[in-house]
Order: structure tokens, then sequence, then C-alpha cells
């Protein structure tokens, strides 16, 4: 890792229905998650440049949070791993324009493809983040993208693990190997999902602790947990609620083996915030400040 980070501590993952939350309870978190994608819509050009119609009310709110609280960015948009007609330099602009307004501590993307080509200049959203090849082809197109990124961004740039319901046969590398030699070439760290890594653990059958004992820890700045659910066979990242209690023993085993670490965020999408209440969003929380807390304060 190269690139300066900041040490945030206790973080919150926005959603719109948080609206209110965010400005009721400042004192529940030390910084504050986006995903830029939710505040603006999409729209084509003439000229088939891409163009976005911000939400002035949005940004209204995150004017307000960013005079409170430090603010990083999580897109879900840029498809870094579309081997042609998916990810957009005016796309990569627009986050840099967004940089220069609110001065993310740090930028995150997933290591997915989210769009495939769909006709002449144009693609089709697929609606999930599908999982890459682990090979030498896609290291190459991914490190060029992440170069690219970089170069128009000024702030630290880090890779997420993927979740995945299906595993593509015959991977010339495993996910941490490919996501080790990924941050050693491009500079970028890892945003560490530990509820991606608990679900593709339950699923696919494997130790999420030998997954751990293969990345290079040191490229961790940032971790997420979350909750999830069962749905016919298969546990689902949903975001639906508490976090498990094997997801707290992976933090507790991990978060004293990060150096690098900037930040914990908990994550919870929120249509399932006003069915649950906020009580439960506190207490989470509180329980993850209260685990930093014993593990040396604020990473």
């Amino acid at each position: 890792m190269s690139q300066r980070r900041a040490r945030l501590g206790v973080g919150l993952s926005y959603q719109g229905s948080l609206r209110d939350f965010v400005r009721e309870h400042l004192e529940a978190y030390d910084f504050l998650e986006v995903i830029p994608d939710i505040f603006w819509t999409e729209e084509r050009g003439p000229d088939g440049a891409l163009r976005f119609r911000e939400n002035a009310e949005g940004l209204r709110l995150l004017d307000w949070v960013a005079a409170r609280r430090p603010l990083v960015a999580h897109s879900v948009g840029m498809s870094l791993g579309s081997a042609e007609g998916g990810f957009s330099p005016d796309y990569v602009a627009q986050l840099a324009r967004w940089q220069r307004r609110y001065h993310f501590a740090w930028l995150s993307e997933h290591l997915s493809f989210t769009r495939l080509p769909h006709g002449p200049g144009e693609h089709m959203d697929l609606g999930v983040m599908l999982p890459v090849p682990y090979d030498e082809d896609t290291l190459e197109l991914l490190a060029g993208r992440v170069a690219e990124v970089r170069r128009a961004v000024d702030a630290p740039f880090l890779l997420e693990n993927n979740v995945f319901y299906y595993q593509l046969p015959e991977q010339e590398l495993s996910e941490p190997a490919f996501l080790r030699r990924l941050g050693e070439r491009t500079g970028s760290g890892l945003l560490l999902d530990l509820h991606n890594l608990h679900t593709n653990a339950r699923n696919h059958g494997f130790s999420p602790l030998d997954f751990l004992e293969a990345l290079d820890l040191s490229q961790v700045v940032e971790l997420h947990i979350a909750g999830g659910s069962e749905w016919e066979g298969f546990y689902l990242d949903a975001h639906s609620g508490a976090c498990p209690e094997p997801v707290w023993e992976l933090l507790e085993q991990v978060l004293p083996r990060l150096p690098n670490l900037g930040g914990v965020v908990f994550e919870m999408f929120g249509n399932y915030v006003p069915l649950l209440g906020t009580d439960v969003l506190l207490g989470e929380l509180r329980r993850l400040r209260d685990v930093l807390e014993r593990h040396g304060g604020r990473p």
C-alpha cells in the first residue's frame, strides 16, 4: 500500500431511509460511507457521453454530513471487470468531480462486472455484481482500469472481495492470491468484506480462516460487516439485519492483524431499517465501537 489513508473508526453505510438517522444520531458513527450512484441518474447525451443528473436534496444532506464527519465513497457502477462496453471514463470523471467536492478519505469499488455490451455504444446493466475470472488476462485488464481510476481520482483506491453464488470452474488463481497480486501490481488497497467472506464460505464449503491466512492483510484499509438471510438452501448477503455471530468472531480474529486499517463499516439495506427499527442499527454500531475499543480504540 503506497497511498496514505485516514484512521476513521466506526462507519455507517448510507441508505436513503437513513436520512433522518444520520442527522439525529451523529454520535453513533465516526464516518459515513456513501454510494455516489444513489445520488444521481445516468443519461446518455447526443454525443454518446454519459451525463449525471444529481439529486439536489441528497447533495444538501451530504454537504451537511461532510461538515461534521469524514466521508468515504463506495462505488457500485464502475464495472471494472467488464471486458468491453461497461467501464466508462465518463463515470470515472464524475467520481473525480465528487472527490474534489467531498474530499473522500478513500474510494472503493467491487471486484466484479455489472454491465455487458448491448449494441453500438450501448451497454446493458445486469442488476447484479458478477465475479470475474481469477486469471492473468483479467489481472492485466484490471490493472489498467485501476491505474486509470487512480490517475483521475485523487484518493486512495480500494477493491472489495465480491460475494458470489456460483463458482467459475478451473480458475488459474485462488481469490486471495488474485487479490494479493492485484494489490501488489496496482498499489490499491483492500476493502475486506467479512460478511461476503462468511457468505461464500457457507455456500461453497471453505474455511474463512484459511482465506484470511492467504491474503496480504497489510493491504486491508476497510472492513465491512453486515447481516444476511437463508433462502432455498443458500445463505444470502442480504444486509437484512444484525450481523451474525460468526462474522463478529471473524472481526475479533482479524482486527489485531491489520496494521493499515482505517475503519469498519456496518451495512444494512435501507428497506430493512423501518422494519427492524433504529434500535437494532444503534445496537450494532455500539457493539462495533465496543469491539474496536477492546482492540485498542480507533484503528
